[in-house]
């Protein structure tokens, strides 16, 4: 008995250990894959540098077209320009590996509300990589015939609590909260490629401690365009675990990336598919007939995949 016990605690650690190579890494790649990260800024602390250093590592071996940062690049307050050092500290030294000199795609945090908005987006006129034309845009890629657009939004001037707050997030209420939702709704109806993902940093629906009003002012707001043009994902950050949630009458899959820093716990509710607490980010691979989001955590393990087929 003990020697068959053994034998199966070798063979799920050679499973284990398997799910980490770079040959099983190849397997996720499909036509058209990317990176998904987000509430990074830590200074290289806690995870933020080990996961880095694996985001370099894995897309040696999926050659990810871009990297979608879903904000909060930068803890606690922002940046105050775009000399801060903070742009090194948080980012241009610890995302360091050749084969994150890449594009990233960012959009706003709560945490760069707290700064200097603009100082984000004018950072694309310093670093090469750093590709941000306004607060909320759309991107199309195509790769072997597999189309996909990514539509990133600003969700903190979509909340109310942000948009009162005018010590805190003095820019939230300046911004035309109905400009961008008809420019969203314009964008998704004239969407024709295989896949549509919008990507924000405040969850529609999530575990989470931080205020209810955030969520609901969302669902009222933002889900009723997404579920309107039926966009297959809404990805975010936020909450600092991974979480996978389905709705009753949307066919959304609604995705909490987790943090690439410090992670939280988190709990079940009900739609929920998958959670967990690790820390990590998320790849995105495409396919003209499957699309895949695989969430990874600070080891290179895939924690658990959403799988949508047509």
């Amino acid at each position: 008995m003990k020697k068959i016990v053994s034998f199966l605690l070798i063979a799920l650690a050679a499973i284990n250990l398997s799910a980490q190579t770079p040959e099983v890494w190849k397997t996720l790649k499909k036509e058209a894959n990317f990176f998904m990260a987000n509430d990074l800024g830590r200074n290289g602390y806690y995870d933020q540098k080990p996961i880095a250093e694996l985001m370099g590592v894995m897309a040696e071996e999926i050659e990810p077209e871009c990297i979608l940062a879903a904000g909060d690049v930068h803890h606690f307050e922002g940046v105050q320009s775009t000399s801060d050092p903070l742009w090194m500290t948080n980012y241009e030294l610890i995302y360091s590996h050749p084969e994150l000199m890449i594009p990233w795609y960012p959009i706003l945090g709560n945490h760069e509300y707290r700064g200097n908005t603009q100082a984000v987006l004018d950072y694309s006129g310093v670093s090469r990589r750093w590709e941000m034309p306004a607060r909320y845009y759309t991107r199309v890629f195509e790769e072997d015939g597999v189309t996909v657009r990514f539509v990133m939004i600003d969700t903190a001037p979509l909340m109310d609590k942000y948009r009162r707050d005018t010590e805190d997030y003095p820019d939230a209420g300046k911004q035309d909260m109905q400009k961008q939702l008809s420019w969203l709704d314009s964008v998704l109806a004239a969407a024709h490629e295989d896949w549509v993902i919008v990507i924000g940093h405040h969850p529609i629906y999530a575990e989470t401690s931080k205020s209810n009003s955030e969520r609901l002012d969302l669902q009222k707001r933002l889900d009723t365009v997404l579920r309107r043009h039926n966009v297959d994902m809404y990805l975010c950050g936020h909450i600092h675990n991974f979480q996978h949630i389905r709705v009753p009458d949307s066919r959304i899959d609604y995705v909490v990336n987790s943090s690439a820093s410090l992670s939280r716990k988190v709990n079940p509710i009900e739609g929920t598919r998958f959670c967990s607490p690790e820390a990590g980010f998320s790849v995105i691979a495409a396919g003209k007939n499957e699309l895949c989001l695989h969430m990874i955590d600070k080891t290179g393990k895939v924690l658990h995949t959403i799988s949508r087929t047509k």
